[in-house]
């Protein structure tokens, strides 16, 4: 097993398309804090008797990969190793089946492969990684419907339309301009969003708009 101590994270990877698993059996394999542990075009290909890698990174798209199949296998063969699912969809009702499945990971495939390693080494610690963007489409919805659960509640519905900005990745300049206030208005629903969730940046607005309720969120295209 991988631990913090060796201070190398142990991936698997299971991708069907030779191209893109040739990029990023090369990524892992290039960066000095990762290790490849093992690599299949399908999950049951892959060598279960070696020792069990800090993250598994799977291809949702792929036709020959049936994620309730794979992470069954994870499950009794490398207990333990969290997972995190790539696809090309920016969809939540995607994103929501791999978190309900026991995924706590969650990039689409125009990711930058800087930020692919850094998602992969937060999912490898086991904590949640998920696209903010698609946590946006969710925050943005559930403002126009009203609809907040858990300690969303305590926000007002103009910090509920700038959580979903931010978790859309714009900046507080971006804000500002969207929806006609001040920078320094921005920055205050800002600091003020972040004291209300006990959060500390940007990028936990994602994470935070998964927790809080996305199963009970459906969107259609």
């Amino acid at each position: 097993m991988f631990t913090q101590d060796t201070k190398t994270v142990g991936v698997a990877i299971v991708e069907g398309q030779i191209l893109l698993a040739k990029v990023l059996q090369d990524l892992v394999v290039a960066d000095p804090d990762m290790e490849l542990v093992d690599f299949s075009e399908t999950a049951s290909g892959l060598r279960f008797d070696r020792p069990r890698p800090d993250v598994i990174l799977i291809d949702y798209d792929v036709s020959n990969c049936d994620l309730d199949v794979a992470m069954q296998l994870f499950a009794r063969h490398w207990k333990g190793a969290h997972v995190c699912v790539l696809s090309s969809h920016l969809r939540p009702e995607i994103m929501n089946r791999c978190l309900a499945l026991d995924a706590i990971g969650f990039v689409v495939k125009d990711i930058p492969p800087a930020e692919l390693l850094r998602a992969l080494k937060i999912v490898a610690s086991g904590s949640m990684y998920v696209d903010p963007r698609v946590a946006g489409r969710v925050l943005q919805k559930r403002a126009l419907s009203g609809s907040r659960a858990g300690d969303m509640n305590d926000l007002s519905v103009r910090e509920t339309e700038v959580i979903g900005l931010i978790a859309d990745g714009l900046s507080n300049k971006e804000i500002s301009a969207r929806l006609h206030l001040s920078e320094k208005t921005v920055k205050n629903h800002v600091s003020k969003i972040f004291s209300k969730l006990n959060i500390s940046a940007r990028s936990q607005a994602a994470v935070h708009a998964i927790r809080t309720g996305l199963d009970t969120i459906t969107v259609n295209h």
